[in-house]
């Protein structure tokens, strides 16, 4: 089994907004949409209450008990042509690692005189969640996928954030506590046993540890993969609207691209003043309008502005339900881009779907892109070398910076990453930081006892 060539060429597109924003419905009229036009989807959700099947109209059933599947989701549901579905499997993910792990780690268990678990009493445990659906990502990705899009339904926009940057933390702890010299060291454990007179791990926890590290390193490529990208889900209004600024700067934290805002459940002009003939309906619902229009007029301009496509789904009236709504609500989709003679209208739902792989016939996506993490050298002028670091939809007031070692620890409000230092910048000392134009621009100034003298 192999991820497919170049990190990943499946088009892959992450759902996710704050809670209750729709994110399941955007999910699945995504996906119906691309189906609609002839491409082969496969649609993943990771909610596990009744939404999913609700909105599709057909049942998303559970693994067979011991099928052996290495895909971490259930059997695939046809929902319209072109289009299947199927749900994370959770906790038969979290029952099959943890078997393996006591398996492998039998020795261990022995060696501290412990009983492990039996099958029924594995009982799923906080944070199973993200894993399965990392080990989803990256089995989508395995061998030759018969899709050519996956759209998957995430959790809320903070949970998502975290889970995108869970491979890198873990990789780093990995690294911390095993690091690759200590690795060396295995060939001597037989004497070490031996001196010790006990018996020391098995050789198979240490490949468990590599063998963590090539998964993590291999669903890290698909995250940062150049067609993976993120789409932001709304429900216009004054708190939703901050909350998807705050999502927005911690996905750029975490390096991984929005490739639309889709802003939903958005109410007609005038609603409700026909049957209304004293104004008391009519008036509320402006009030719910106009407040929705203000947020929504906001985010646009906040986005469009970055090239980032705002599409607009209506309010149907109704929850939506089956593949009939979810047809409607992709046919009254609109959206907007930003082109080369300016605002353009788009597809709808079906924006940005094509294009993020790399170079197509027509030359879309072929252009160079700038370096977002670039280090501009202002020596000659300021003295200084600057690291610039895109974040956009962040406030001063919630950004941290913390210079460790050859690490730079960056906070933007609930968020962090640990990000190595460009060579150049390990033998500066951090002499500012400022936030312009929605990006952290952090000043280091060269160390004369580390930085090279010209002769």
């Amino acid at each position: 089994m192999h991820l497919i060539a170049g990190g990943s060429s499946l088009r892959t597109v992450l759902v996710t907004g704050p809670g209750g924003a729709g994110r399941t419905t955007t999910a699945a009229a995504t996906a119906l949409a691309a189906a609609r036009q002839g491409r082969r989807v496969l649609l993943l959700t990771s909610d596990r209450g009744p939404a999913p099947e609700a909105v599709l109209g057909v049942a998303l059933p559970a693994p067979p008990v011991g099928d052996g599947s290495p895909a971490p989701w259930g059997p695939p549901v046809e929902v319209a042509p072109g289009l299947r579905a199927a749900r994370i499997a959770v906790g038969e993910h979290f029952r099959d690692r943890a078997r393996e792990l006591q398996d492998r780690g039998a020795s261990l268990f022995d060696l501290l005189g412990a009983t492990p678990l039996d099958a029924e009493e594995l009982t799923e445990l906080p944070g199973a969640e993200p894993l399965a659906i990392l080990t989803a990502l990256r089995a989508a990705h395995t061998g030759d996928a018969p899709w050519d899009l996956l759209v998957v339904d995430m959790p809320p926009a903070p949970g998502t954030i975290r889970l995108l940057a869970l491979p890198e933390q873990l990789r780093r702890y990995l690294r911390r506590l095993l690091p690759p010299e200590r690795q060396a060291a295995r060939a001597l454990r037989p004497m070490l046993a031996q001196l010790a007179g006990v018996p020391m791990p098995a050789q198979r926890l240490y490949e468990t540890a590599e063998r963590w590290e090539a998964e993590l390193a291999a669903v890290q490529r698909v995250i940062e993969a150049r067609s993976t990208t993120v789409r932001l889900v709304v429900d216009p209004g004054p708190v939703a609207a901050e909350a998807v600024r705050v999502a927005r700067a911690g996905l750029a934290l975490q390096s991984c691209r929005i490739d639309t805002l889709v802003t939903n459940r958005l109410f007609p002009e005038a609603p409700g003043a026909a049957g209304d003939p004293g104004g008391t309906a009519g008036s509320w619902l402006a009030g719910l309008v106009d407040e929705q229009r203000t947020a929504l007029k906001a985010l646009r301009e906040e986005f469009l502005v970055d090239a980032v496509t705002v599409c607009e789904l209506p309010h149907l009236g109704r929850g939506p339900r089956g593949t009939g709504d979810l047809d409607e609500l992709a046919g009254r989709a609109r959206s907007t881009a930003v082109g080369g003679t300016g605002i353009v209208e788009g597809d709808g739902l079906t924006d940005e779907l094509d294009g993020w792989a790399g170079p197509d016939a027509d030359g879309y996506g072929s252009a160079e892109e700038p370096e977002a993490w670039s280090v501009e050298d202002r020596i000659a002028v300021d003295g200084v070398l600057v690291w610039r670091l895109p974040l956009p939809g962040a406030h001063r007031e919630g950004l941290d910076l913390v210079r460790r070692g050859d690490e730079l620890i960056v906070g933007v409000g609930p968020f962090r990453r640990v990000l190595p230092l460009p060579s150049a910048l390990r033998r500066c000392t951090v002499s500012g930081a400022a936030l312009r134009d929605g990006a952290l621009c952090v000043r280091f100034t060269p160390d004369p006892g580390l930085w090279p003298r010209s002769s």
